[in-house]
Parts: C-alpha cells; sequence; structure tokens
C-alpha cells in the first residue's frame, strides 16, 4: 500500500535532478564560432501567406529571442511582442496564424541576460524608411505589368560585353538631363528625354551609345542617406551596406511603402532588358556601413566579422570591419542573396567590391550556384583588399589567383594604369599622355592578362605572370566611378597640352582599351569628357560634381560620335573578342618596333570567324607622326586618329605609313 506513493515520490525527484543536470537551451556555450551549429534550411527570415507568417531566425549564442510588430515602418510603440522558440540548429522561429501583410517587424535576442537591439534580420527582403523595421508583403504584388515574360537581353559569349557603369542619381540628377524622375530607379525606365540642346539623354543616350550591360553603383538599401527627406540634395556613392536583400529607398518614389522600391526597381530592369541591355549589380558583401551596431552584430555578435588576434575587428576593407565570407552561414548568406537577386529580380551579373577579401571557395561556390541558373551571368570584382587581413593570402579571392576561379573575372589595373599612369600619383602620365617604358604592360592589356609569346612579363607593371586563364576573365578598362575621371586626369597629368590635345590623348585611351582583348568596361559618362572638378573621391560629393553634365555631349560630340563608332567597331568584329587564350596566341602578334610610345600588331587569319581576314593596329603615343613598315598588299583604313569609317577611309599600299600622333590607326585586308 506505501510502495506506490514512494515509488512515485522517487521518480519525481530522480527527473528533477536528471532535468537539472541538462543543458539548458538559455545556457548553451560554444568554443569558438566554429562551433556554431549550421542551418542548411533555405527559408530563413520571413515565408508569407495570407494565412500565416513564419518567421526563422539563427542566432546560436541567443539566450532568448523575440518578434515586435509594429503600424509603421517607424515611430510608435509595438502592437504586439511575440517571444520565439529555440529550434534545431541555432534558429529561433516563430509562426503568426494571422494575415500580418502591412506591418512592419523587428527582431531582438538576448545575450548575457541583456537585449540587444531591435534590427531586421540578414535575409530581409521588404522593409521601411531608412531599413530599420521589416515589412511583411506579398512580393508577387510588386511585379511591374509583363514581369513574368521578362527575359534576358541574348549574349553569347562573356568577351561580347561592354560594360556601362552608372550611378542612378548621376544620369538624371542634371536639371539638363530632361528625365522628370531625377535620381530615381524609374529615371532610367525614360524614354524620349532630351538636353536644351537637344540630345538624347538617359536611357537613350545608353542604347544609342551601344553597351550592352548596366552596372549600377551599389542600389541594396545602404546607411548613410536619410531616406526621409524625399527631396534629398545629400550624395553617396552606396559602398556603406544596411540591408543586402532591399533596394535603396532614396532611388524610389516613396521610402516609406516597402512594396514601391522594389516595384520600381523591377520596373528598370525590365525596361533596360526591353531595350536590349542587361543589368549588373554592384554589391559589397565584404563589408558593412557600420560594425557595433549592424543587424549582423545585433543578433549574433562578431560572428559575420573578422577579428585580429586581439579580438578586434579586422579592417581589410578600410570601413572598419571586414566579414568573413569563409565563415558557413556568411558564406551561405552570400551565395543565398545574390540568387535571390537574380530570381526575384531577373539580375544579370554582379561585381563583387573588394573581392580580394573573400575567400576563394566561396567566389566558387558562388559562381557555380548563379551558373546553374544562368550560365550567362556574369561575375566579376576587384581582386585586391584595402588593407591586409586575417584571412591567409593564398586563400584570398585576389587578382593573380583569378585562374584558380571558375566563372569569374577580375580588373585589369595593370592595362588600366599602363594607359593613363599610376592611378594614387595623381600627376604620373601613362602611355597615352606619352610616358615611355610602358609598353609591355600595354601589351599585357591588349592580350587580356593572358599567356602570350611576345610579352615580357617581367617588364609588366603589376603582373610578372599571366593571372586570366582565358581573356573573359579581363575586365579591360581605363577608368571608373574611383579616383579621377580619365578627362579629369589628364589636365592633372597633362597641364602643358592643349585641350586639343588632351582630347586626342583620351581617344587613343577609348581606342587601346576598345580594341583590346577581353570584357571592355567604360565609366559613365566617359564618352563625353566626363569631369568631376577635379574631385577625386567623390563619394559624398554633390550631385554638382557627380552628375553627368549633359551640355557636355553637345559640347564634345565629336567624342561621343567617336565612342558610339568604336563600340560599334568591336560589335562587328570578333577579332577584338576572342574567347580562348589559344585564339589569341595563334592570332594576335606584335610587331618588332625599336620606338618608345609606339606599338603596332596583327589579328590575322579571319581571327575568331571575322570577315576581315587581317587587321593591323598601330597606336602612337608620341607627339610627332612615326613611320611603320605596313606588310605588303592593299590595306583599307578605318580607323585614323579621331576618324572612323568601317566601309573605309581610304586605301593603302603596303610598304612605310605615317602613324599620326597621338592616337589609333587600324589597317584591314
Amino acid at each position: 500500500m506505501l510502495k506506490t506513493p514512494f515509488i512515485t515520490l522517487s521518480f519525481t525527484i530522480m527527473l528533477i535532478i536528471f532535468t537539472a543536470c541538462q543543458p539548458s537551451p538559455e545556457l548553451v556555450q560554444y568554443a569558438s564560432f566554429d562551433d556554431y551549429p549550421v542551418y542548411a534550411g533555405t527559408d530563413l527570415g520571413l515565408s508569407y501567406t495570407p494565412a500565416r507568417s513564419v518567421l526563422k531566425l539563427w542566432s546560436p549564442p541567443a539566450q532568448a529571442a523575440r518578434l515586435h510588430l509594429y503600424e509603421a515602418g517607424e515611430g510608435g510603440a509595438p502592437l504586439e511582442t511575440l517571444p520565439m522558440q529555440r529550434s534545431q540548429d541555432g534558429v529561433w522561429e516563430l509562426t503568426v496564424r494571422k494575415d500580418l501583410k502591412g506591418r512592419f517587424y523587428t527582431f531582438q535576442v538576448q545575450i548575457n541576460g541583456e537585449w540587444l537591439a531591435e534590427v531586421p534580420d540578414p535575409y530581409v527582403k521588404a522593409v521601411g524608411v531608412n531599413g530599420n523595421r521589416g515589412m511583411v508583403l506579398d512580393l508577387a504584388d510588386t511585379n511591374p505589368e509583363g514581369w513574368e515574360q521578362d527575359q534576358r537581353p541574348p549574349l553569347q559569349n562573356f568577351t561580347d560585353i561592354i560594360i556601362y557603369e552608372l550611378h542612378v542619381r548621376d544620369l538624371s540628377s542634371d536639371p539638363n538631363s530632361g528625365i522628370r524622375h531625377t535620381g530615381k530607379f524609374l529615371g532610367l525606365t525614360e524614354t524620349g528625354t532630351r538636353s536644351r540642346e537637344g540630345e538624347l539623354t538617359g536611357l537613350d543616350h545608353i542604347k544609342d551609345l551601344g553597351i550592352t550591360h548596366v552596372h549600377l553603383l551599389p542600389s541594396f538599401d545602404f546607411k548613410s542617406l536619410d531616406e526621409r527627406i524625399l527631396d534629398n540634395p545629400k550624395y553617396n556613392w552606396g559602398y556603406d551596406p544596411k540591408n543586402y536583400n532591399v533596394p535603396e529607398g532614396s532611388y524610389a518614389t516613396n521610402p516609406f511603402d516597402g512594396a514601391v522600391r522594389i516595384r520600381e526597381f523591377k520596373q528598370m530592369v525590365k525596361t533596360l532588358h526591353d531595350n536590349g541591355i542587361r543589368v549588373i549589380l554592384d554589391v559589397v558583401y565584404n563589408h558593412t556601413g557600420d560594425t557595433e551596431n549592424a543587424l549582423f552584430n545585433q543578433l549574433v555578435p562578431s560572428y559575420y566579422y573578422r577579428q585580429r588576434p586581439d579580438g578586434s575587428f579586422s579592417d581589410a576593407s578600410a570601413c572598419g570591419n571586414e566579414t568573413a565570407s569563409e565563415r558557413p552561414m556568411m558564406r551561405k548568406f552570400m551565395i543565398e542573396s545574390v540568387k535571390y537577386w537574380v530570381e526575384e529580380y531577373h539580375l544579370d551579373g554582379f561585381r563583387f567590391d573588394l573581392m580580394g577579401i573573400h575567400d576563394q571557395e566561396t567566389m566558387n561556390l558562388l559562381s557555380a550556384a548563379l551558373h546553374e541558373i544562368d550560365s550567362t551571368i556574369f561575375i566579376y570584382g576587384e581582386g585586391w583588399t584595402a588593407g591586409d587581413s586575417p584571412l591567409p593570402e593564398e586563400k584570398r579571392a585576389l587578382k593573380k589567383y583569378t585562374h584558380q576561379l571558375n566563372g569569374v573575372a577580375a580588373f585589369s589595373d595593370d592595362i588600366r594604369d599602363a594607359i593613363k599612369g599610376h592611378v594614387f600619383t595623381h600627376d604620373a602620365k601613362g602611355f597615352a599622355s606619352g610616358l615611355p617604358g610602358l609598353e609591355e604592360s600595354v601589351k599585357f592589356g591588349i592580350v587580356a592578362a593572358t599567356q602570350h609569346p611576345q610579352v615580357n612579363y617581367e617588364a609588366v607593371n603589376y603582373s610578372n605572370a599571366p593571372w586570366a586563364r582565358e581573356p573573359w576573365q579581363t575586365i579591360t578598362y581605363v577608368s571608373c566611378h574611383d579616383n579621377h575621371t580619365l578627362w579629369d586626369r589628364l589636365q592633372i597629368s597633362c597641364p602643358e597640352a592643349t585641350v586639343a590635345e588632351r582630347i586626342q590623348m583620351h581617344q587613343l585611351a577609348a581606342a587601346m582599351m576598345l580594341t583590346s582583348q577581353g570584357v571592355s568596361f567604360l565609366h559613365a559618362g566617359v564618352e563625353m569628357l566626363r569631369t568631376k572638378q577635379g574631385v577625386e573621391n567623390s563619394y559624398e560629393s554633390p550631385d554638382s560634381i557627380n552628375q553627368l553634365d549633359w551640355a557636355r555631349k553637345s559640347q564634345y560630340r565629336d567624342v561621343f560620335d567617336y565612342f558610339k563608332k568604336l563600340i560599334a567597331l568591336r560589335k562587328n568584329h570578333p577579332a577584338f573578342r576572342m574567347m580562348k587564350t589559344a585564339d589569341i596566341a595563334k592570332h594576335l602578334h606584335f610587331l618588332d618596333i625599336n620606338d618608345k610610345n609606339f606599338i603596332a600588331y596583327t589579328l590575322s587569319g579571319n581571327a575568331n570567324g571575322d570577315r576581315w581576314q587581317n587587321i593591323l593596329v598601330v597606336f602612337n603615343a608620341n607627339r610627332s607622326a612615326r613611320t611603320i613598315n605596313v606588310p605588303t598588299g592593299e590595306w583599307t583604313l578605318v580607323l585614323e586618329g579621331a576618324r572612323i569609317e568601317e566601309a573605309g577611309i581610304r586605301k593603302i599600299k603596303g610598304g612605310k605609313v605615317q602613324a599620326p600622333p597621338r592616337a589609333a590607326m587600324i589597317l584591314v585586308q
């Protein structure tokens, strides 16, 4: 009679002792970040239906987590605060069984007994003003008309690409642009716009120029601008990420409604596609615009960043921190983020800021994931860092290791500085501005940093060996948003030259870039001698410095026409855009010339299926004409100085021919 209560009491005591000995979910400890569990699912963040919203947050060290629901994107007390439950692999989960559409939300975690700041989660896809709260919406409602039928313009080979690097505000902020939606995504959707001088502007200008891809400077949600000021005259390039998977609100007509920026970004992409132009997004996964207060750090402190031995944040970005792409959940985030931009926004490529901070394995996995979706998605980046990193150099996605990257290209600072001079030595001249001794560096650029029997790699400015397996891995350029515009650089480094002489240098640089192998890259406005009034680092300069000055198109119309014809020449003749290193070595032959600032080469044997059997390209950067011995036979002159006529300027017999000063010359058979 007495045994049953005794057994029950004993069992109860034992259960209490056993339970007390088990690690509490609130007291989970990890020896290092390597011990953090990895979540394999693809449903982090918000999964919405009218019947329910499922919210998942990864935060292994959290003792507790909660969700706050709000009426608006800023201000006001929470409508509800709901606890989240610990799930598997470091995930906290909550299901709300009602329609939350139109509500705003934040996450908050407790670590070491302290509740950290309220933030959206890394995977947030819609936000309120200034990106401080997520927004619940149905993404299908953000699709513009015809979105389901949107298609990428055709692309056969990566070397067919001609990139136009553009900042959203720069295109339309000049009052002379004729564009109504100044500084907005929708500014890129307007057609029929003209300057006061009657010249095409905006989208029509870009289309007329003939480029294939628009590269948009960071257009995801960044930190530095106050979106509440609708006509904000302030400016920033956008290299200070806040929410990676959301378009920037200051480029939208209404930043308070999270759906508007999404719809208008999609409308911009669709309009560019409809006009035969692909879209590349400049992405900045290498650092965040804030460190301690960034959402990464408020949800999983320090995990997403690299640290120095003393525990402080390392700073290879020179922006206060650097992310740790080698850690599984940062790698996962990067890959899922770019896939989201492709699938939801139909993007066609990505430019990686300071790609050298990322590890090679992550870049290769990311490339494989994107090319599984579409093999024509183009991926490239800066193959360098802005400072040292704890990540071993041999693991970094640096330019010198481009040959170890799959489906990823890198910028060639070799040809950039060979043409115009060392980028950080402002008064330094380059080949195009008359500095001798850069001939091998230019030749290295002409063959797109590939292996070629006639290049003396020991004499190349920055690289002592080829770094591209194939030419499409090389971005051939002479200027970009960073540093001085090409025109400003020529004015600073060549004060002794006349305006006419600097225009000759400018056009020579353009000819060198657009006839070289690799992938061509243009800084927006270079086709009309873009100036930033001598300002080098214009990342937060006003519109008056950064805007495209549309009056210059009329003022320098001959320069615009020259660029347009150069682009057409490249597009019409595949000899300038060979896909294989072996083909370049076979068909491209440098002539033996014992003269400084003078280079000539032939593209022979109908290179890459070109209808021209033989092409002779000559670059003379000297202040006087030079004589070149043209191989025997009848040749047609198609480019001479500022004049380009594919049908032919005149016929030339082989023998001694005068190459004009500060100019390119192309003869064909």
